[in-house]
């Protein structure tokens, strides 16, 4: 599995959990059952999905914070995660550079949210990227899930 079939499955996981309420742990068996398992990437789709969850606080903070005139109940579900997802890689996953993790954000909301979704979220993502030192805890705040 590449990499961005790994977050289009942490996006689904993570809407699941975000929305339905649903355990995590279900949500991947529910995906596999659904879609077929999917093989080459399953500590990455987890370390996402986990590390979205436990740093979430962290995230949704940032995003209020750079969408001054949207609450983050306002933003349209599925434009959320995909911020949580960029954004935790941003932030905790230095390996990934952030311009590849903005641009497959941009295009997961072009396939998944609605019209405007890549122009927004490119716009939310990009003034976080610009004044990143901003929004740099400056001690590590929680660690970077172990995803086995």
């Amino acid at each position: 599995m590449s990499r961005r079939q790994a977050r289009e499955r942490a996006l689904q996981v993570l809407f699941q959990v975000d929305l339905g309420g649903v355990d995590p742990v279900e949500a991947f068996v529910q995906m596999d059952e659904d879609y077929g398992k999917l093989e080459g990437s399953e500590d990455f789709t987890a370390e996402l999905v986990l590390g979205v969850i436990e740093n979430s606080a962290f995230i949704d903070g940032i995003i209020t914070a750079v969408s001054k005139d949207w609450s983050l109940d306002r933003i349209a579900n599925v434009d959320r995660i995909i911020m949580r997802l960029a954004l935790y890689e941003v932030f905790f996953c230095p390996e990934i550079p952030n311009n590849v993790s903005v641009n497959e954000a941009i295009e997961l909301g072009k396939m998944y949210g609605g019209d405007e979704s890549g122009k927004f979220i490119n716009g939310i993502l990009g003034k976080v990227i610009e004044n990143i030192e901003e929004y740099t805890p400056k001690e590590p705040t929680t660690q970077i899930p172990d995803a086995t």
